[in-house]
């Protein structure tokens, strides 16, 4: 099978060279194994709850039977306050959280591996990219490669300027319009606000440019070594708009060079 390329874009927008993709650009794309990859990691972000076995059962509470002219729900000795039922006030809960249970998804490595590389391999395909809703009609290429010049800026607005030029403004559009209120009680729960996600950039080592596009709306930094599924297939659909920076390229090679 012949060797892919893909074209090495400055900060003008402009291109100025190519580059031989590596193997794991050519692996194929597993939706499915990527969703279970997702969810393995979403799951060890969620919180362990429990209850106490005994909570609403310190009582003396009782039934007193038929007889009395008055409803079988269990009653505290010396009053007649109901308590002990899930239904009564200070009650025990019908079906509590238990604190065994098992809620941390596992998945086998190597299919935590092969569920990363397809979701790389999707970052290239271009009805997997518009499938997520990313608007990539004026986008330069794909996969986009930048050159590592794009690593050493350090400001937002050169980073915007940037984007603008390899044709990201209906992108940035997109993601500004999307923001709104969150439906429901989340909204008092610290995420309020919601909004699409935005395109991903892949770096070998830019701790500036981390910092410079922090506040550009729905964009994520990460370098080669922290790349993760969720990145790549956000809410498990692969296909996520990514930028490559040359190096990142590189070291792509050498970490997941034969994986295809």
């Amino acid at each position: 099978m012949a060797q892919k390329t893909a074209e090495i874009f400055d900060l003008q927008g402009k291109a100025t060279g190519k580059i031989d993709l590596p193997a794991v650009f050519s692996t194929p794309i597993r939706p499915d194994v990527i969703k279970r990859a997702v969810l393995a990691i979403q799951s060890n972000r969620i919180q362990p709850q429990g209850r106490d076995p005994m909570a609403g059962k310190k009582t003396t509470a009782e039934s007193r039977g038929t007889g009395s002219g008055i409803s079988r729900v269990p009653r505290m000795k010396g009053g007649g306050r109901a308590a002990l039922a899930p239904f009564t006030v200070k009650g025990r809960q019908t079906h509590p959280p238990r604190a065994e249970k098992i809620i941390v998804k596992n998945i086998p490595k190597k299919e935590a591996k092969l569920a990363l590389t397809s979701a790389i391999a999707a970052t290239a395909q271009k009805e997997y990219v518009t499938g997520r809703g990313h608007r990539i009609d004026a986008v330069v290429g794909l996969p986009l490669v930048v050159d590592n010049a794009f690593e050493g800026l350090t400001k937002a607005q050169e980073v915007e300027d940037v984007f603008s030029k390899l044709g990201f403004d209906a992108e940035f559009t997109r993601v500004r319009e999307s923001r709104n209120v969150r439906a429901g009680k989340g909204k008092h729960r610290g995420r309020k606000m919601k909004q699409a996600v935005g395109p991903l950039i892949v770096v070998a080592d830019g701790k500036s440019l981390i910092n410079a596009a922090s506040n550009l709306s729905g964009v994520q930094v990460t370098t080669v070594t922290n790349l993760n599924t969720e990145m790549l297939a956000p809410g498990t659909h692969p296909g996520r708009l990514t930028v490559w920076t040359n190096g990142a390229i590189e070291k792509l090679a050498t970490l997941y060079g034969e994986s295809a």
